[in-house]
């Protein structure tokens, strides 16, 4: 029989290997295409960070994770323990920021047509830059404090005021100063969590009603799964479903892990949510963007034409 590590490493090995797998083509499609054509959409620029975000946050924790459940704890020190750790959270927070800016970007090409909006729009495009380095920039500043608290493992020792992460530990003492920090360091999480379930409440809003003026104007002869914006919907919705159920999930067990008992279980089923929508998204924007059909298929012409 398998034994629960090879098991657990088996699972973590194809979870990281699938995601990184639908990540990559992504990525890789996208800068093909940018350079051999046809033109690339702006959206598809906030795609590929996304992918690229996912890549890193799917590497940086699945890779320790695998080695971990196979019994090899000591393979870090403490300077390897603090960038791995670090580029994780970095990563993380950078595809929190990227769905975030996606899902508002999306809202904000179906806001109601007018001159100011279209001026606007017009625009739009032309942040995108901007932004990815504003998050650059804000998440390897914010994510600085993990560099003084991760250590290597914790061994057999039993010392307080640690937590365990199996391959790693984090000295978190509960000072009024750490608090502090835990809730600033929060708000910008909550604060695109909820501006992600705003925006996506309001793409439902105005794909629904225009759903609605489409069926009336062609009768109820049509079924109202066959129609692209109901389709959009549901991606829409599958999206924020795996986003906020998935982060939800995680963030209550890192709090329990952070200031409760740490059992090896909860650490291994922590990582396994945090890397489950890293490699959940990918696919699902393959199957449900068009656009990527597209430009495999313009891809797949050119080799065609050069073979």
């Amino acid at each position: 029989m398998i034994s629960d590590g090879i098991a657990l490493g088996l699972l973590f090995l194809f979870q990281t290997g699938f995601g990184a797998l639908g990540n990559s083509f992504l990525l890789g499609l996208y800068t093909i295409t940018f350079f051999t054509g046809p033109r690339l959409r702006p959206i598809d620029l906030l795609l590929c960070h996304l992918a690229f975000a996912n890549d890193l946050v799917l590497l940086s924790k699945g890779i320790p994770q695998i080695m971990a459940t196979l019994g090899l704890t000591n393979f870090l020190n403490d300077v390897g323990c603090k960038l791995v750790f670090y580029f994780h959270r970095v990563a993380r927070d950078l595809s929190l920021c990227t769905t975030c800016l996606l899902s508002s970007f999306q809202a904000f090409n179906l806001s109601p047509r007018s001159s100011w909006w279209e001026n606007l729009k017009a625009r739009a495009p032309k942040c995108i830059v901007p932004l990815f380095l504003l998050c650059w920039t804000f998440n390897l500043l914010k994510n600085c404090l993990i560099l003084l608290h991760m250590k290597g493992p914790k061994g057999s020792n039993n010392i307080t005021g640690i937590n365990d992460f199996i391959y790693c530990s984090a000295t978190f003492h509960v000072t009024p100063y750490i608090l502090l920090y835990i809730l600033l360091f929060s708000l910008p999480d909550v604060l695109y969590v909820g501006i992600m379930v705003g925006t996506s409440g309001y793409i439902v809003f105005v794909l629904y009603r225009h759903h609605q003026r489409v069926q009336y104007l062609h009768g109820n002869s049509l079924k109202p799964s066959g129609f692209p914006e109901a389709r959009t919907t549901q991606t829409v919705l599958l999206l924020i479903i795996l986003f906020v159920s998935f982060y939800s999930l995680n963030s209550i067990l890192l709090l329990c892990i952070r200031y409760g008992k740490t059992f090896s279980w909860l650490v291994h089923i922590s990582a396994f949510l945090a890397a489950c929508f890293p490699a959940c998204s990918s696919f699902v924007l393959i199957v449900s963007d068009s656009q990527v059909q597209k430009y495999c298929l313009a891809l797949w012409e050119k080799m065609m034409i050069q073979f």
